[in-house]
């Protein structure tokens, strides 16, 4: 069975509204995990498409080697926080389907 990590962030988001009283609100006052998620991913892809495009300018030799492996890795270690985090979203959206009633 084939889980959208956006759904199951939609469906956590949903989940967190529900049960709003008094006194539960999230501490902080900043966003919510969803837009978390959303700007993790908009900034992942940020790098990914820096790192590409300065790996192009190297292969035209307009840019130094260093700083495209400097980009590359960071774009490889976003990508893969971004992968672990999209497995412990969907594993806890397993837990909790798996949940009895």
């Amino acid at each position: 069975m084939a889980i959208n990590p956006l759904s199951a962030a939609g469906a956590y988001a949903n989940a967190s509204k529900v049960g709003t009283s008094p006194g539960m609100e999230a501490r902080g006052g900043g966003s919510s995990f969803a837009e978390m998620i959303k700007d993790a991913g908009r900034s992942t892809a940020q790098e990914l498409r820096g790192a590409e495009q300065l790996s192009a300018k190297a292969a035209a030799k307009e840019a130094d080697l260093l700083q495209v492996v400097n980009a590359v890795t960071n774009a490889e270690v976003s990508l893969q926080t971004v992968v672990a985090v999209r497995d412990r979203v969907i594993q806890a959206y397993q837990d909790i389907i798996r949940m009895p009633i």
